[in-house]
């Protein structure tokens, strides 16, 4: 059997009563409408004429009229066009296929290329909306965050820390980029597994408030209170002193305790005005050993390492504190050649991708150029014991994204700046041909 489109079919109707000559009249009767003709064989008993022969005659009358001219429909069909033939054919009906004519103009092309650049966007925007749907946590996960900010469990205004939410989680060198817009600053991002968290302050009314922009800005929303403070909580919980253990070193891991968290503080208000005010709130983690420093000349990882960056004044790090220093500054990527940048100033060197490596439009990746200057960015990072890391990157499409990733990766980034934390937790880093 055989199944196809045939476009428009035209539907003649056979009609078998014009086909049938008329029976034979007296000259009396075609002075007179034929359904007022006497019959003897269509009469009844008392001579009355039944409405079905009233109404048969009508039709006969008609038959001429009908046999000119013939009735016709065009109808679109679809299916198995046998078939449709088959079963026409037994009811009278003749069928005509009838093809539809394309002309193939300048306009057409045109239209065709439109409609393919068309499909092409809509998939990509379903790639990302799927891309988002699917990487959603649902509660049934076990998402510890799913009653945060809730009355009567201790978040409705401060940073809170869910105990056992840490346990099975596995270090991954991400960094949660602007990570204040999380549903839970910080504890989304080590949540899954980023080893890096960035906090943009503003020194308003004598205490560091954290937000994008003025207009985000709350005040019980600060620095301490998004991250100093349950990072004591957290750090204070992993390391306990009981009779089995007394330790201080412990990081915010428990899979790998030695892991250090990077705290990257981008200051948006005047640096050297606002700088100090980090170093003060950042006393309870000094107080308690967990910062990593720097004493003459050689690096000391603790569980946070705090890194400025933004108007963070480079001089302040340095100057006065020549023995000794337990934060450090992010130093300019693509400015490190006979630069005085090094592992006892710095920890993180960055720049903006799209500013310095370009735009990459295509899932293919960057271009040789552009692979070349990542390759000497990175190169000179190491050279230095510093971490390279790239902030505006792509983030869509989706699969340029993921390419722009994969080959930082290869390339041997030391921390990938990201913004969707499932993607970058859940992507297969693994290069061809390793496990």
């Amino acid at each position: 059997m055989r199944s196809e489109s045939v476009g428009l079919v035209e539907v003649r109707r056979w009609d078998p009563i014009a086909e049938v000559a008329p029976a034979a009249v007296t000259e009396a009767e075609e002075n007179q409408p034929s359904f007022l003709r006497a019959s003897s064989s269509n009469s009844d008993q008392g001579g009355q004429r039944r409405t079905s022969d009233i109404f048969s005659d009508i039709w006969s009358t008609m038959a001429s009229w009908r046999s000119d001219r013939p009735k016709s429909a065009y109808i679109p069909i679809s299916g198995d066009a046998d078939d449709l033939e088959d079963t026409a054919e037994g009811n009278g009906i003749q069928m005509t296929r009838l093809r539809p004519r394309i002309k193939w103009t300048w306009h057409t092309y045109v239209f065709g290329l439109a409609l393919v650049a068309i499909f092409i966007l809509v998939g990509d925007i379903g790639e990302t909306i799927a891309h988002h749907m699917l990487s959603q946590r649902s509660t049934s996960d076990g998402d510890p965050f799913v009653n945060w900010g809730k009355p009567g469990t201790g978040t409705e205004d401060l940073a809170w820390y869910p105990t056992d939410f840490l346990r099975d989680v596995l270090p991954i060198p991400c960094h949660s980029h602007n990570d204040y817009w999380r549903k839970v600053p910080l504890f989304s991002a080590i949540n899954a597994g980023c080893t890096g968290v960035e906090a943009d302050v503003w020194l308003r009314n004598g205490d560091l408030l954290v937000g994008h922009d003025t207009a985000s800005l709350q005040p019980k929303r600060t620095f301490q209170s998004l991250y100093v403070d349950p990072l004591v909580d957290i750090l204070t919980r992993h390391n306990p002193t009981t009779e089995f253990y007394t330790g201080t070193k412990n990081g915010v891991f428990d899979t790998e305790p030695a892991q250090t968290l990077v705290l990257l503080v981008d200051l948006k208000t005047d640096g050297h005005e606002t700088w100090p005010w980090v170093m003060k709130q950042l006393t309870p983690l000094r107080e308690r050993g967990w910062l990593s420093y720097s004493e003459d000349g050689e690096f000391h990882q603790g569980p946070v390492t705090v890194v400025g960056t933004g108007n963070t004044p480079f001089d302040q790090i340095v100057v006065g504190n020549a023995t000794y220093r337990d934060a450090f500054f992010d130093a300019p990527l693509d400015k490190l050649e006979n630069s005085g940048f090094n592992a006892t100033n710095s920890y993180y060197a960055s720049v903006d991708f799209w500013s310095v490596i370009g735009p990459v439009w295509w899932k293919r990746g960057p271009g040789k150029d552009q692979l070349d200057k990542i390759r000497s960015h990175i190169r000179e990072a190491q050279n230095r014991g510093l971490k390279a890391r790239y902030w505006g990157l792509p983030s869509w499409p989706i699969h340029v994204r993921n390419r722009v990733w994969e080959v930082l990766v290869e390339e041997g980034i030391a921390m990938l700046n990201v913004d969707d934390l499932d993607a970058a937790a859940k992507e297969d880093w693994t290069k061809p041909g390793t496990f």
